[in-house]
């Protein structure tokens, strides 16, 4: 089985380069290193694969050229070898023995080219030059991938860095909660924001620290910036503060030397119904820690479709809010009202109280009043601003 004629003859070396010839004959190993460093090239050579393997870690080389049968290790198992020290590595396996079974091994196993001895010198020469331009194109490439990728990160990298610059620029702001009855501000939710153009909204936020897995790293950095303007002006009101669930599990939520929880006595809880509790271990227990600590518990986006009233029994909440899909354009929906009139007489009948988010409109208004709410909070009344903003009443 001879290797299709070579066109191309004695082409140049594109540059200096070394090849690391392997065969256990020690005449055709002589024989093949003269003929390369005729050529220009810097020749290491080796008995045994191992020996080859032990060369190629103490110094690299552009080339392998290696016979495929040796004792020990042969040529194939050479080729994964210097692959797995740099998969880049150009072999070029060498026999006396061809076969097709042989040649497809060596194909098979990774390698450049296949040559029979004895090897025309010109072909050989030929051969390798064209193995050093492959080895130097693949430099080239790894180096402009590397120059582009500190033009341009990596998704991940770069999205690293803008949830750390989010970070470093986020702030908070407030929304008042209106108690109509007596027309006066019960409280105010504090609401995550970012000056960080890259991440425009909280939505993008979050999503970024689900991505990154770093939720709790977030919420710490929240909780700790919340309560500073609340904490200064008791006669605010009660903080609502949104936690997830899985906050739950942060034992530095318990801390009782947080800022947040100095003023545990005003500050109400928020926890999404849209997040489930089943992933939590004994959320009962959690809840409990926290109205030792003095918080109140709210359920949030109540009637939003996902758990119904199931987070009822294990919350036990202080507080319910519905979820503004109830309230956006209640006064022309009978089933919205008919939905908002029930949970509000449970609710009373609990001891709870109930907070209509997303009020936009005087009829919105002015229906869940008439279903049984006093706790109102949306653009009607007041947009999210710098402590502190005063509502519309």
């Amino acid at each position: 089985m001879g290797h299709p004629a070579i066109q191309e003859t004695n082409l140049p070396v594109p540059e200096r380069a070394t090849i690391l010839v392997v065969d256990d004959d020690a005449t055709l190993l002589r024989s093949s290193a003269r003929t390369l460093r005729r050529a220009g090239y810097d020749v290491r050579t080796a008995t045994s694969a191992l020996a080859a393997i032990a060369s190629f870690e103490e110094e690299p080389a552009d080339v392998v050229l290696s016979d495929i049968s040796m004792p020990g290790m042969d040529g194939v198992g050479l080729v994964a070898a210097i692959q797995k020290l740099d998969p880049h590595v150009p072999v070029i396996l060498v026999t006396g023995l061809p076969s097709v079974e042989t040649a497809v091994q060596a194909m098979d196993s990774g390698a450049m080219r296949y040559l029979i001895k004895p090897v025309d010198p010109d072909e050989l020469t030929t051969i390798t030059a064209t193995a050093v331009r492959k080895r130097r194109t693949a430099e080239l490439q790894a180096a402009a991938a590397a120059a582009m990728s500190e033009l341009h990160p990596p998704a991940e990298t770069d999205l690293q860095n803008r949830f750390r610059a989010a970070l470093d620029a986020l702030y908070m702001v407030y929304q008042p909660i209106v108690r109509w009855s007596s027309r006066s501000v019960a409280g105010y939710e504090a609401l995550v924001r970012s000056s960080e153009p890259s991440i425009p909204h909280p939505g993008a936020l979050f999503d970024a620290a689900e991505k990154l897995s770093a939720t709790r790293e977030l919420a710490r950095v929240i909780r700790a910036k919340t309560p500073g303007p609340m904490a200064a002006q008791p006669d605010r009101g009660l903080l609502f503060y949104n936690l997830h669930v899985r906050d739950l599990e942060d034992e530095s939520l318990y801390d009782p030397n947080s800022d947040l929880a100095r003023m545990a006595d005003r500050v109400v809880l928020e926890i999404t119904e849209r997040a489930a509790l089943d992933d939590i271990k004994e959320p009962q227990k959690c809840v409990r820690r926290l109205r030792e600590m003095g918080y109140r518990i709210a359920i949030d986006d109540l009637g939003a479709g996902y758990s119904g009233l199931n987070s009822f029994a294990e919350l036990e909440p202080d507080v319910v809010k519905l979820d503004m899909t109830l309230v956006r354009g209640v006064h022309l929906s009978n089933t919205k009202q008919k939905l908002v009139r029930s949970i509000t007489a449970l609710c009373r009948d609990m001891g709870i109280e109930v907070v209509a988010e997303g009020v936009e409109t005087a009829e919105e208004r002015d229906c869940v009043i008439a279903l049984g709410c006093d706790l109102l909070q949306g653009y009607f009344f007041a947009r999210p601003a710098a402590p502190f903003v005063e509502p519309l009443l």
